[in-house]
């Protein structure tokens, strides 16, 4: 294998346990939304998909989780299962990417590298799947803030949410999961691009030998 198509896999690996952990930390994160009021300027609120948390000034932090999963709204049920599903399928792209990678030494005997490929290549397309899946609750979120904030039925004196960190993190997290599932994908394809030579002249090789063969029996 090349070297750079090793180097392609490594990258879209690291890359991808990478992007994971920020998808993961978005679904934990309480910080999706923020609000603050003018009427209390020294706390502020944040909204998560688990719980709901009161920021003061002074450092202090209370937060509580949801009393009821019925009394949930749609929004933040449809996030959750998003974000859950955006979590299984990325990590199951891990467990079928990590034994398709070429330097770990394991089902070559079964089919050889042709074997690797194919799992790289699902593991690719599982973690671009994963980055998709992340990125909709999240910028789901963020429009439905965008459209309470510029409201005009909901008067000035009212607060209204804002975007939390935990949004930044969950985009960072889904583009870079697609990232890394190209990586993958592309590193297979280039794989498979430069084996087709070698595999070409080792037929001919054996073309050649076996002719020679029939030549000397023939003799």
């Amino acid at each position: 294998m090349d070297t750079c198509a090793c180097a392609l896999e490594l990258l879209g690996m690291l890359v991808y346990i990478g992007s994971w952990l920020c998808a993961l930390a978005t679904t934990i994160l309480p910080q999706w939304l923020t609000m603050s009021t003018a009427l209390l300027p020294v706390e502020s609120y944040e909204l998560g998909l688990w719980e709901t948390c009161v920021v003061q000034d002074v450092g202090g932090m209370e937060c509580r989780a949801y009393d009821s999963l019925l009394g949930l709204s749609s929004d933040l049920k449809l996030a959750r299962m998003l974000m859950c599903a955006s979590l299984a399928v990325g990590m199951l792209g891990m467990l079928v990417a990590i034994p398709g990678l070429y330097l770990v030494n394991s089902c070559r005997e079964h089919g050889g590298y042709r074997t690797k490929r194919t799992l790289t290549i699902i593991g690719g397309v599982l973690g671009m799947i994963s980055g998709v899946l992340c990125l909709i609750p999240v910028s789901y979120m963020a429009h439905l803030a965008v459209i309470h904030f510029f409201d005009d039925k909901v008067p000035d004196v009212v607060p209204r949410w804002e975007f939390g960190d935990a949004l930044f993190c969950g985009w960072a997290g889904g583009f870079l999961l697609i990232v890394a599932g190209l990586l993958l994908v592309s590193s297979s394809v280039c794989s498979q691009v430069e084996n087709t030579p070698a595999l070409q002249r080792r037929h001919q090789l054996m073309g050649t030998d076996v002719s020679f063969r029939k030549r000397s029996e023939y003799v």
